[in-house]
């Protein structure tokens, strides 16, 4: 027998600009992503459903940028607008569409698809690019506080199936992300605020001196102060980009997984409610949930744990959904490694700013950290019937913790 061991490796670089108005006749960031190897590339558009229904001039201001520098670039008239949301990822059509409009227009694999929306977007439309002629190039332009911070500067991409999250995906980084500030103007506040657990997230993994920032600025992330919002967002995709940077294992080949912190429940709970609990809203919970986890192993103290939930709460995410009550733990952890590889692994607090790989999982005491969540949930709103009752009863959110 006679084997040949091949081995290669290949270098990734992309840039992850932060701008505003990156359509306007004074910002060239996008020109030159799309243009900068003197080209004339062919750019398919694709549009999230919802940021167009938000920002109705995006199409005229596309078609301005398209006319300005047509010289350029040969950006396609109309754009393909795909439903925004869960929705995308759950039906396979969404990504066929893409598919045959790059055949249609004779897309090649020097060609892009200029991607427009949040995260769910991002990642289906992410997954057609890197699937039709095994790679046309894909430029993200996140339009959430999540995929600004998260989604959009990875290298994942993926759809639901089997009534299971990102089951059908694969690993392609894009050729450039461009993070357009101007989106986040007219976001609800309800996806302004979702992407904030992110930050929370990686904050208490990787970067205490981050957490004690979001901590003491949790009033202001509540109100979307813009200047804090932003150092925000750009902080947290910096500590993405490190991880995936410096981690040994940008593919997720081996079973640790730390930037899944909070995320094995959230998965969970976004299934069981079909997308009603938002992404970031799912991993809040699921961060309460592996935090209360790790200070009942004696991993973190409890003032470090009062400070996460003071943290979650103050920026106004509600930390426990009655779907809790619905999660079967042992099979959500087996699905969980099972999408993964290798050996169960969940990462938890060691600490705040660090984290540790736990394999052996006690799916009793996690049951017992969502009877308390559902505790606190119960008594945080008894103490809110009696505050409208006594207005100026004292209380200390401290209280409740077990």
């Amino acid at each position: 027998m006679k084997t040949i061991q091949q081995h290669f490796t290949v270098a990734y670089s992309f840039p992850v600009i932060f701008t505003s108005d990156a359509f306007g006749a004074g910002s060239a960031a996008l020109l030159r992503v799309l243009a900068g190897e003197g080209e004339r590339p062919r750019v398919l558009t694709v549009i999230d459903s919802k940021v167009l229904r938000i920002n109705p001039d995006l199409l005229e201001k596309l078609n301005r940028f398209a006319a300005d520098h047509s010289a350029e670039v040969e950006i396609l008239v109309p754009p393909l607008v795909m439903r925004g949301g869960e929705a995308c990822k759950n039906e396979p059509g969404e990504v066929e569409k893409i598919h045959a409009l790059v055949e249609r227009h004779g897309l090649c694999r020097h060609s892009f698809i200029l991607a427009i929306g949040g995260g769910a977007v991002l990642d289906a439309a992410g997954f057609a690019a890197a699937t039709a002629h095994r790679g046309v190039r894909l430029v993200r332009m996140p339009t959430t506080t999540l995929s600004m911070n998260d989604a959009g500067v990875g290298v994942k991409n993926g759809v639901n199936a089997f009534g299971r999250k990102n089951f059908t995906g694969c690993f392609a980084p894009p050729f450039a992300v461009v993070n357009d500030f101007d989106f986040l103007r007219l976001l609800p506040a309800r996806e302004l605020r979702a992407g904030i657990a992110e930050a929370v997230k990686v904050a208490l993994i990787r970067d205490r001196a981050f957490f004690d920032f979001l901590y003491a600025s949790r009033a202001l992330l509540a109100a979307f102060e813009s200047e804090v919002m932003q150092r925000m967002i750009v902080r947290c995709a910096e500590l993405h980009l490190e991880h995936i940077a410096t981690s040994g294992d940008p593919f997720e080949f081996g079973s640790s997984r730390p930037l899944d912190f909070g995320h094995w429940s959230a998965h969970k709970l976004e299934e069981l409610t079909q997308g009603e609990i938002r992404h970031g809203e799912a991993v809040a919970i699921g961060i309460a949930l592996d935090s209360l986890y790790s200070f009942e192993l004696g991993m973190i103290g409890e003032l470090d744990l009062r400070r996460i939930l003071a943290t979650l709460e103050g920026i106004g995410f509600q930390l426990y959904h009655l779907a809790l009550e619905w999660v079967d733990v042992e099979k959500s952890l087996r699905q969980f490694q099972e999408h993964l590889g290798g050996e169960l692994s969940i990462p938890l607090l060691d600490g705040i700013g660090a984290r540790s790989d736990r394999h052996d999982i006690d799916a009793a005491l996690y049951r017992k950290c969502i009877k308390t969540l559902a505790s606190r949930r119960n008594q945080t709103e008894k103490s809110d019937d009696r505050k409208k009752l006594q207005p100026d009863l004292p209380g200390d959110p401290g209280h409740l913790l077990p």
